[in-house]
């Protein structure tokens, strides 16, 4: 479906979760919350969430990484429900990670350049609503730093002849974890299925403030 629906008009989905494993397949630490001191969360959509949370693992600094679904009208929904368009969801990717080590501006900045935000409901070949662009904040400091770091970019894509930022920054709604096949998989499935599609412009990181840079969000 490449145009959200009325949130009428979504599936009913269900009230109990689907079956799920709390406890990471690699390194057993849990997903549910409460989660160990001192460590923050960030939460994006950016397409299929396969190869965009292999993204964020490899980063030093972040902790732990889930895969699940936001931003729609639809309780507890699965994968297929998400795919049909019906649930209203984004397909996103939680990171936790360590503010000691890299920041909340600086995952935004890996953020804008690991897909394409003009495409709107599309990356790549993929197509419809679960694969649009969003930043879910969790606090008014990360909504601030969100709506800077496009302003910034978008004026970088303006200069280059790009088209306008499709990216939702919106307050983070329910997460509704993936199944658990979806967490990691492509280190389950190695030479799984990866969307990589950028505009491929570098962001400005001078003109984000130290300030900004060493925020604990």
């Amino acid at each position: 479906m490449t145009a959200l629906i009325p949130t009428e008009a979504t599936l009913p989905g269900r009230d109990q979760p689907l079956p799920l494993i709390d406890g990471h397949h690699v390194h057993g630490r849990h997903f549910m919350p409460p989660f160990a001191d001192g460590l923050a969360q960030a939460i994006v959509g950016m397409g299929c969430f396969w190869g965009a949370e292999r993204r964020f693992w490899q980063m030093a600094g972040v902790s732990n990484t889930q895969v699940g679904y936001m931003g729609g009208s639809t309780s507890n929904p699965s994968y297929k429900e998400v795919c049909t368009g019906a649930t209203g969801h984004a397909e996103v990717v939680k990171v936790e990670f360590n503010p000691s080590i890299i920041t909340y501006p600086e995952l935004l900045i890996a953020f804008w350049q690991m897909h394409d935000p003009t495409t709107l409901n599309r990356q790549g070949n993929d197509i419809g609503t679960q694969y649009r662009s969003g930043i879910f904040y969790t606090s008014t400091e990360q909504k601030i730093i969100a709506m800077k770091s496009k302003e910034i970019y978008q004026h970088e894509l303006d200069r280059l002849g790009f088209d306008l930022i499709t990216t939702e920054i919106l307050p983070a709604p329910d997460f509704w974890e993936a199944e658990e096949y979806h967490q990691r998989y492509l280190e389950k499935n190695p030479n799984g299925y990866d969307c990589h599609a950028t505009t491929g412009v570098p962001f400005p990181i001078g003109l984000l403030s130290q300030e900004q840079s060493g925020s604990n969000v």
